[in-house]
C-alpha cells in the first residue's frame, strides 16, 4: 500500500492506474465500522481504492473542535491495509500558505438543517472535495449517509460542474444500540453515551407515530419534547426531501427524518428514511 504526502505523489503514483477504474473515500481519519463500509463498498465496485486523510481546517467554525480532532494516523493506515487500499492520500495542508483566496459554495441547500449552525461548513466540505477530486480525478466516491446533507451537496456540487464522477451513498453504520458511528462519539462521557440513545430511539418514535397515522408535526414536536425531558438540546428535528432537502409536510417515498442534536459538548446528527410504511426498524 503507497501512502502519497503531496499531490504530486499521489499523481505520479495513479497516473499508470489511469485505465482502471478508481475508487475515492474522502475522510477525516479516525477510521471506524462506518469508514470501513464504505472502503469495502469502494472495493466492490472499482479496480483501485484511494482513502484520502485529511483534516480540513476550513469546515471547523470558530469554537469547534478542529485542535482536539484525534490524530489514529497509524491505527488508520493499518485499518486501510488490512482492507485492501491501493493508496491513502496524506498531505499536511492542502491550502496556500496565505490561506483559501479560491472556494466554493452550493447555495440554498448548504443553508439549511447544519448550515444554520454552521453557516460556512460545507463551503469547505465542498471545497475540499473539490480539491480532492482534481487531484485524485476518481471514477467513483464513495460517501456515508449519516452525512446526508453533505451528500446532496457534493451531488449538486458534481452535477452543476459537469464532473465525470459517479457519487454513491452508503449506508449507516450504527452501534448495536443503535447510535450512528461517528468519529465524535468518542467525546461523550459514559453518562452522555448513554443519552445518545435517545437520538435513535426518538426518531424510531416519531416515524412509528407517523405510520400510525398521527399529523407529521405533531409528531416531531413530541420528538422534540421527548429529547428535552432527557436534557439533550436539539438543534433540529425535521422531515425533508431527500433529495431536495425542501421542507415536507406531507410523507412521500422521498421523505426523510433529519435530527441534529448536543449532549453535553458534543453535537451528533442521525437521519432516517420514512418511505418504509411498516418496518420497526431505522
Amino acid at each position: 500500500m503507497n501512502i502519497s504526502e503531496t499531490p504530486e505523489q499521489i499523481r505520479q503514483f495513479l497516473a499508470p492506474l489511469r485505465s482502471k477504474n478508481i475508487a475515492f473515500v474522502a475522510t477525516m481519519g479516525c477510521l471506524h465500522a462506518g469508514h470501513i463500509n464504505l472502503i469495502r463498498k469502494a472495493k466492490s465496485l472499482a479496480d483501485v481504492v484511494v482513502v484520502s486523510i485529511y483534516v480540513n481546517p476550513m469546515q471547523f467554525g470558530e469554537n469547534e473542535d478542529f485542535s482536539k480532532y484525534p490524530n489514529t494516523f497509524e491505527k488508520d493506515t493499518e485499518i486501510c491495509k488490512n482492507e485492501g487500499v491501493d493508496v491513502i492520500f496524506h498531505p499536511s495542508n492542502l491550502y496556500p500558505s496565505d490561506g483559501a483566496k479560491v472556494t466554493l459554495k452550493v447555495r440554498d441547500i448548504s443553508n439549511l438543517l447544519c448550515g444554520i449552525s454552521r453557516p460556512s461548513h460545507f463551503d469547505g466540505v465542498v471545497t475540499v472535495v473539490n480539491m480532492l477530486f482534481n487531484i485524485i480525478r476518481p471514477d467513483i466516491a464513495i460517501f456515508g449517509e449519516k452525512d446526508w446533507q453533505q451528500l446532496a451537496i457534493i451531488r449538486r456540487m458534481v452535477s452543476d460542474l459537469h464532473m465525470p464522477i459517479e457519487i454513491i451513498g452508503s449506508d449507516i453504520i450504527r452501534e448495536s444500540d443503535g447510535l450512528a458511528m461517528s468519529s465524535r462519539n468518542r467525546y461523550l462521557s459514559p453518562s452522555e453515551r448513554q443519552k445518545s440513545l435517545c437520538l435513535s430511539q426518538t426518531m424510531l418514535l416519531v416515524k412509528n407515530n407517523i405510520e400510525q397515522g398521527e399529523k407529521a408535526l405533531r409528531s416531531i414536536q413530541f420528538g422534540i419534547d421527548n429529547l428535552r425531558k432527557y436534557d439533550i438540546h436539539p438543534e433540529y428535528l425535521e422531515i425533508r426531501d431527500e433529495l431536495t432537502l425542501k421542507p415536507e409536510n406531507n410523507i412521500t417515498s422521498q421523505s426523510r427524518m433529519f435530527i441534529a442534536a448536543k449532549i453535553g459538548n458534543t453535537r451528533l446528527i442521525d437521519n432516517a428514511s420514512l418511505k418504509s410504511a411498516t418496518e420497526n426498524t431505522l
